[in-house]
């Protein structure tokens, strides 16, 4: 095909110039200039004719997919590998010389900030646009330190340049929860990037963990969730640490924070909590180790009557709060995407 391309295009230049040639080779593009052998001739009809027949040749490049790639979002012809797309995320998760050892808590957050900055009201935000890779929004506080996740999966957009940022961030998550022992995480691609920072959210959109019950409620129903998915949610926090360079709070919130599991309810449940002397922002921590912590905002989840039960519900019964983190965290993806209507996650 990509010969009958180029006789093609050699009909259309024979005035001299050069064209544009979009070829593939293993699952890349390469944009290849493609001189005349004619020498170029001193004529307004011959230049005109030239710069049609580039234009001609780009246009039927695109029809043919050979530019798939190139704006953002998978084409028809791409014939997109979304496996080869999770295993090489998988392969990249493991790593001693970082936190505890893996990239996967980091990669869940990626996704987690990339999608909840939706507002239903307006239809802004989500995780349609992959609007983190622009200042204001890498900038704002909440986000520090998800440089090294957007850089980790620099590599891998490189390698699968079809696949949207914004897909890619919130494949890396639900792989990342796969891959640590939780739920098989529903998803389809579909997103597409935006193409500049005039679509970024105002900051002060994600869940602050210094705050209360109401504030988690406003932040929460904002994007169109209910009181059981919310705590579902926040249940990712079985996953990693806080960071006091990144957010001034510092620890895990349980023992195994690469394996994804309930047990971030029962440290809840079953630790004595008590403020962590001098700590500036505020944060608890178990009275009888020391080594764990929370934060204010997981706090409340045991607080306020409408979240605790769905708390103690999650402690005791783990494969309920599988089911139920699986279908809000797929949600949660995605927000602010227009799938078509007959389309649904793949499970």
């Amino acid at each position: 095909m990509l010969g009958g391309m180029r006789a093609h295009f050699g009909r259309l230049c024979r005035a001299g110039g050069a064209v544009v040639v979009a070829g593939r080779s293993s699952g890349t593009r390469q944009l290849c200039a493609q001189a005349s052998q004619e020498p170029p001739r001193k004529s307004y009809a011959g230049l005109l004719f030239t710069i049609a027949g580039a234009a001609g040749g780009l246009s039927l490049a695109k029809q043919m997919g050979y530019l798939d790639g190139f704006f953002g979002v998978p084409g028809t012809s791409a014939k997109p590998d979304y496996e080869a797309v999770r295993k090489a995320i998988a392969d990249l998760m493991e790593v001693e010389d970082f936190d505890d050892g893996s990239y996967g808590p980091i990669l869940v957050r990626l996704a987690w900030h990339a999608s909840g900055t939706y507002e239903k009201d307006t239809g802004s935000g989500g995780s349609n646009g992959a609007t983190m890779r622009f200042s204001p929004e890498c900038d704002h506080g909440a986000n520090a330190g998800l440089a090294v996740a957007r850089d980790l999966l620099e590599p891998i957009k490189k390698q699968f340049p079809w696949i949207s940022y914004a897909d890619l961030w919130t494949l890396g998550g639900a792989v990342a929860i796969e891959e640590m022992g939780g739920p098989q995480i529903p998803w389809r691609p579909g997103r597409s990037d935006a193409p500049d920072s005039k679509f970024c959210p105002p900051d002060g959109r994600l869940p602050d963990g210094d705050k209360g019950h109401s504030h988690i409620r406003d932040v929460f129903y904002r994007m169109g969730f209910n009181d059981q998915e919310i705590v579902a949610l926040i249940g990712a926090h079985t996953l990693g640490r806080c960071h006091k360079a990144n957010s001034g709070w510092d620890g895990p919130w349980t023992n195994a924070p690469t394996t994804f599991s309930n047990l971030y309810f029962q440290e809840l449940v079953n630790n004595k909590w008590v403020k962590k002397s001098g700590s500036d922002p505020l944060q608890y921590e178990d009275k009888k180790t020391k080594t764990l912590m929370m934060l204010p905002a997981d706090m409340a989840l045991l607080w306020d009557s409408k979240f605790k039960k769905h708390v103690y519900e999650y402690a005791k019964d783990e494969e309920k709060f599988f089911q139920d983190f699986a279908a809000s965290f797929s949600k949660l993806l995605e927000l602010g995407v227009q799938f078509p209507a007959e389309e649904k996650a793949a499970a």
